[in-house]
């Protein structure tokens, strides 16, 4: 039992200390930032993997902040996004257990009996992943909810206000 309350404490120091939010920017050795792929001249796929403990709505913020980097970069004024997805991973930590059994020994036969149940994770961190492809295009924003000015997204994401 002692063992368990010290194993109960490390986790948990251990997940304290884990890896908190990164800062902007591209990946790190292909960890955490963004990384892109241009499809065709006027479409990218972006993936921004965040550190743990990044809420997912800010994993995209950044997804969107460097959509809308390759947008003016590349010429042009919004972009669209085509498609999305975000994927969600728990790592680390300690899967905590509980059991309980019986059981007679000796010359003569006896009967075991067990129970068990999994207790949940100590100490893991969610990672979250957003997977987005954009369409560039040149002058007025369209008016629907998937298009974006992408000025305007540098200046309203995290690390604002843009500048080239």
């Amino acid at each position: 039992m002692k063992f368990f309350a010290i194993l109960t404490i490390a986790a948990l120091l251990i997940g304290c200390a884990a890896t908190g939010p990164t800062a902007y920017g591209p990946a790190d050795d292909g960890r955490f930032g963004y990384e892109e792929t241009r499809i065709e001249e006027d479409r990218f796929r972006v993936v921004y993997r965040g550190s743990g403990g990044m809420a997912p709505g800010a994993v995209e913020d950044y997804a969107l902040r460097r959509a809308a980097e390759l947008t003016l970069a590349n010429g042009y004024d919004w972009f669209r996004v085509v498609f999305r997805d975000l994927a969600h991973e728990e790592r680390g930590g300690v899967s905590v257990g509980a059991g309980f059994g019986t059981g007679s020994y000796g010359r003569r036969g006896g009967v075991g009996v067990g129970v068990g149940g999994d207790v949940g994770k100590v100490g893991a961190q969610d990672y979250f992943t957003v997977r987005i492809e954009v369409l560039m295009g040149e002058g007025e924003t369209p008016e629907d909810g998937d298009a974006y000015d992408a000025e305007q997204v540098l200046n309203a994401a995290p690390g604002a206000p843009y500048t080239e």
